[in-house]
């Protein structure tokens, strides 16, 4: 391969990370958005986590994958915060992704373990806060996602609407 193709596949698996954090965001505004009163303490049995356990995972994952891009593996076991502000420290550390992502600095992890790795495991917690918001009473809308607005660089609370919901 040359160095023009090498720098194609590079550039092209940056961009499909930064569409991966786009619709993580997209996908995570659901769940996050107008959760009840209680909800970040709501605990499904004695060993799940709780929401707002899950929220604070979700903060580490993202500021893990971004210690990891930059080549320096740190993790940390954050305590779960308001729940406002677990969300603002989603939406933050996905921004500082995605920062990062949209800069021409070296990646010291593949793409393809960034994905395997942090980016899976913060859409299977995803999934988990949108069933916990269904078995504490609160669900969120089914959507088709293959329709949604979702862009490159749009990685913050501001999403646009759904095109096509489903109850």
């Amino acid at each position: 391969m040359d160095n023009k193709q090498q720098t194609q596949t590079a550039d092209s698996g940056r961009q499909l990370l930064r569409h991966t954090l786009a619709t993580l965001a997209y996908r995570a505004r659901k769940p996050l958005t107008g959760a009840p009163a209680g909800f970040a303490e709501f605990s499904a049995c004695e060993k799940a986590r709780t929401p707002g356990q899950i929220l604070a995972h979700l903060g580490d994952l993202l500021e893990w994958m971004l210690t990891l891009v930059k080549g320096k593996q740190e993790w940390h076991d954050s305590p779960p915060l308001t729940w406002e502000q677990g969300v603002a420290r989603f939406y933050a550390a996905l921004q500082s992704l995605d920062d990062y992502l949209a800069t021409n600095a070296a990646l010291a992890e593949t793409p393809e373990r960034l994905f395997q790795g942090p980016i899976a495991d913060a859409f299977t917690h995803v999934g988990q806060l949108s069933l916990l918001r269904r078995v504490a009473g609160a669900p969120v809308r089914g959507e088709n996602y293959h329709k949604a607005d979702i862009v490159v660089g749009r990685v913050g609370v501001g999403q646009a609407a759904p095109r096509r919901e489903f109850d």
